[in-house]
């Protein structure tokens, strides 16, 4: 039985794990000169800054945390299948746990809406080590947003498909899962981050591209 406090012994699989990423996200982050895989290291960080939390962290759960967007921005179900046999049943699993499509062809997704409600619905009966690195990559996200906004106000959001309204509701959806499902600092920084993009959005700039408070209709 693996000790929750004990931190994860990182191997050669990860250093691949890294190379696989490093491969196949060549792109940069919306709007901005970041690369890809700064957002990708960023979320394993955070997902192994949690060892000794409630949810025990393993080398598999940092895994994961690297390879969370390789499905559902690069090949769909081939890339999984991908995974599975590169990485194993465990880290593929997770991986889909974490993707809100298994589309082949990046430009041939879902609509926004319908994956974000099928991953939100998905997301209530997933396993807490997909919470909390799925957790991670919402604060993550979160914490970019914030900063940008600052910087360069509510044009922030042309990087986007949908506006702050929908933007807010997606985040605050997701806490509402998280919090029924466990506890994590990670979570309550994430809340915290939401909340002062909402409080931004509804007072310094209200009404921009439908605005509200609390992020709903």
């Amino acid at each position: 039985m693996t000790n929750p406090t004990q931190a994860p012994i990182l191997t050669d699989r990860f250093t691949r794990a890294v190379d696989y990423a490093r491969v196949l996200h060549t792109e940069t982050r919306k709007g901005t000169r970041i690369p890809y895989m700064a957002h990708l290291l960023g979320v394993a960080s955070l997902v192994m800054g949690e060892t000794g939390g409630a949810v025990s962290v393993t080398e598999d759960m940092v895994i994961a945390a690297i390879l969370h967007d390789t499905v559902e921005d690069h090949g769909g179900k081939p890339r999984l299948d991908d995974v599975r046999e590169k990485f194993g049943p465990e880290v593929a699993d997770m991986v889909y746990g974490l993707s809100d499509t298994l589309a082949e062809d990046h430009n041939k997704k879902e609509g926004w809406e319908e994956r974000k409600t099928t991953y939100l619905a998905r997301l209530k009966t997933e396993p807490e080590d997909v919470l909390l690195i799925s957790a991670a990559d919402k604060l993550y996200n979160a914490k970019a947003i914030l900063d940008d906004l600052r910087e360069i106000g509510p044009a922030v959001w042309d990087r986007f498909k949908r506006g702050p309204k929908e933007q807010l509701w997606y985040f605050h959806s997701l806490l509402e899962v998280f919090h029924a499902r466990f506890d994590s600092r990670i979570v309550d920084e994430l809340k915290r981050v939401v909340d002062e993009i909402a409080y931004l959005a509804a007072t310094k700039w209200p009404g921009e591209r439908g605005a509200t408070p609390s992020g709903k209709s």
